[in-house]
């Protein structure tokens, strides 16, 4: 009986260890991944690559020596800014066109600091051109010529004060763009008072075409009064910021002007569009014609001071293929762009004005009065 006893409470003890268990058929749940542990493969979103890769992807190895390829690496601006980006890369895309080139892509820079790293996705590739975009960009694309002496590149609005071989920069004379669009400024302003709207003056293009837009409108009207404002912030944000241009331009409408000229990439985009939305100011584009990049700005947009980028950008294109490339600096075309719209509302006289305005500062008669070194 003792036995039995024993062997009924050892039972009894196993049952009830069983049950505090929860028994041995439960399959462990470790196994099962948690739900918030992405698989590995797959990059954090906050880490994104630093560049953007070139935009598309054509046929054609770039490292064969009879494939040509064309890319293009922009400053801390977009390439669909409707001014000066763009207009670099219209011009790439032409030369490829016209050259046959298999490929022509482009890098949106993000942060300075990228520049090299950007030029040289395209340069390990084997790519024949590379056009950098940008006074910023100058000393990135100097130092990428000699890691890669058997590439061009075209730097626009890279002035060389010393003359690489493979390097040519695109320069303008701005000056005379800018006097050519006081002179207009000038000549329709009513209110005796007119505005620029600018990107930063640590960039000499700039200040070149603000200062033949001050003396261009004083050679009409000594007397003229002109609120200039160039953005405070550096290469990273002026001429990125919209929201700047529109309320810069408004404040000096406010203030009784009643044409504006933005020259600020998106910055000079913004005053444009925001004086557009003021009854009797008239805008003037900058760098390309911007009647054609930004119709937000039709109503008042009568004229753009160009700086001829896109057949630059061509014109030394098909000198590197054809192995004429220059160096140093080549001078592309400036002017003024079509009235469009508003040709009536231009007189004869001021477009007679401007005709032989822009005769003598071809022929040198006429002086802007910007001095680069001053």
């Amino acid at each position: 009986m003792k036995r039995i006893a024993l062997l009924l409470t050892g039972l009894l003890l196993l049952a009830l260890l069983v049950a505090a268990c929860g028994g041995t058929t439960q399959a462990p749940a470790a196994t099962e991944a948690p739900a918030e542990e992405a698989a590995p493969t797959e990059a954090p979103a906050e880490e994104a690559a630093p560049t953007e890769a070139p935009a598309e992807e054509a046929a054609g190895d770039c490292s064969d020596e009879g494939v040509l390829c064309i890319g293009l690496v922009t400053d801390v601006g977009r390439i669909d800014d409707k001014s000066f980006n763009q207009s670099a890369w219209e011009g790439a895309q032409q030369a490829a066109e016209a050259l046959g080139a298999a490929q022509v892509n482009y890098v949106e820079t993000t942060n300075a600091t990228d520049y090299a790293a950007n030029i040289a996705l395209f340069a390990d590739q084997g790519y024949d051109i590379i056009v950098t975009v940008g006074f910023a960009m100058g000393e990135a694309t100097a130092e990428a010529a000699g890691t890669y002496p058997d590439i061009d590149f075209i730097g626009v609005d890279q002035f060389q004060g010393e003359a690489i071989p493979n390097v040519t920069g695109l320069v303008f004379n701005e000056d005379k763009a800018g006097y050519m669009a006081g002179v207009l400024a000038a000549s329709l302003s009513e209110s005796g008072t007119i505005a620029s709207v600018l990107g930063t003056d640590l960039v000499p293009p700039v200040v070149a075409f603000n200062e033949g837009y001050l003396n261009g409108a004083k050679s009409v009207n000594p007397d003229i009064n002109i609120i200039a404002t160039y953005h405070p912030g550096g290469l990273d944000v002026a001429f990125t910021d919209p929201e700047w241009g529109a309320s810069t331009a408004q404040q000096a409408i406010d203030q009784g002007a009643d044409v504006v000229f933005g020259a600020g990439g998106q910055t000079g985009n913004g005053a444009l569009i925001q004086a557009a939305g003021n009854e009797g100011v008239w805008c003037i584009g900058v760098d390309t014609d911007q009647w054609e990049t930004v119709p937000e700005a039709h109503p008042c947009l009568v004229s753009s001071a160009m700086k001829l980028i896109t057949p630059g950008v061509v014109d030394l294109a098909t000198m590197s293929s054809n192995g004429e490339f220059p160096g140093g600096n080549f001078f592309g075309a400036v002017g003024l762009a079509d009235f469009h719209d508003h040709a009536d509302a231009v007189p004869q006289e001021v477009k007679d004005l401007l005709d032989a305005t822009n005769a003598g500062l071809l022929d040198g008669s006429i002086s802007t009065g910007y001095n680069p070194g001053g």
